[in-house]
């Protein structure tokens, strides 16, 4: 596709936008939604990796010699490779789905759950996925409420707040 100009009548401006990637664009979507899994980090963290191993085996062989290739090419593979690997070390696999996060948090609370949700957040230098449940009594209004932590791997109750609701 060519450059866009001013004198360039064949795209007008409504044409051209921004758009979310399919599996984060909730317009269309109809049913559960399913959280994108943090795996997915592993990806780009791959093609850093690569692209470090490329730029730094160029710097061993045509450092000495070549006018194009110098140390620039050694700090960049450094940083991509840091890069990379901070990719893999944060790509872990969500197990515990917003639904599952729901129930634990449920039973752990100690009274019966009404209305109640859950947040993906991220916790840590290692970016570990963690749920943040929000749960209230099935009482109207309701009577007690708590918010829970729940490790998005492993399932386990990380950490709790439970009181009664101060609302009149």
């Amino acid at each position: 596709m060519g450059a866009v100009t001013d004198s360039d009548d064949s795209l007008d401006d409504g044409e051209i936008h921004d758009e979310l990637p399919a599996d984060l664009d909730l317009t269309g979507f109809v049913g559960t939604y399913q959280f994108p899994d943090n795996s997915r980090r592993r990806w780009p963290g791959t093609l850093y990796l690569a692209v470090a191993a490329i730029l730094f085996i160029s710097w061993l062989n045509f450092a000495d010699d070549g006018v194009l290739v110098n140390d620039g090419y050694l700090w960049c593979a450094i940083g991509l490779a840091v890069f990379g690997v901070i990719n893999w070390i944060m790509a872990w696999k969500v197990a515990v789905k917003e639904t599952d996060a729901l129930e634990i948090a449920g039973r752990h609370v100690g009274f019966a759950a009404g209305h109640s949700s859950a947040q993906m957040v991220w916790r840590g230098w290692l970016s570990k996925p963690t749920w943040r449940v929000l749960v209230y009594s099935t009482e109207e209004p309701p009577a007690a409420r708590a918010l829970v932590l729940i490790d998005g791997v492993g399932g386990d109750v990380l950490q709790d707040l439970i009181q009664d609701n101060p609302q009149d």
